[in-house]
């Protein structure tokens, strides 16, 4: 078969088969779309959303979000959400704000540069 992995989209049927939508019965009311975050390439999986720990001091309400370039290239990506967010900043593994400060938010969201197979985790602190 001619083509790539990129162009299968192995990756995101790889997550649609081990991590399946679970339904909920609900009301039969309509209920609008809703997505809490987005990523704008394809080349860029988010891998988790989790509530901050131990490193993000003083934060309880922060949460992370990590990210991971999964196609082997270089790749600006950006990230949105539909969450309150006061404000955003690069953390390392152990949660723990990296020196650069906040990242401002554009229009588009949040911009985010990977190299290959890089993994970067924003803090994300939110409007209570």
């Amino acid at each position: 078969d001619a083509g790539s992995f990129q162009e299968a989209g192995v990756i995101q049927r790889a997550y649609n088969l081990n991590f399946p939508l679970h339904a909920v019965p609900a009301s039969s009311a309509e209920c609008p779309a809703w997505s809490a975050f987005s990523v704008s390439s394809p080349a860029v999986v988010l891998e988790t959303v989790k509530q901050a720990g131990a490193g993000a001091e003083g934060r309880p309400e922060a949460m992370v979000v990590r990210l991971y370039e999964a196609y082997g290239s270089t790749v600006t990506a950006w990230l949105q959400t539909s969450l309150p967010v006061k404000e955003a900043m690069l953390c390392d593994l152990l949660e723990r704000p990296a020196a650069q400060g906040c990242l401002p938010r554009g229009q588009q969201g949040w911009r985010l540069s990977f190299t290959p197979f890089c993994v970067l985790s924003v803090l994300l602190v939110l409007s209570q």
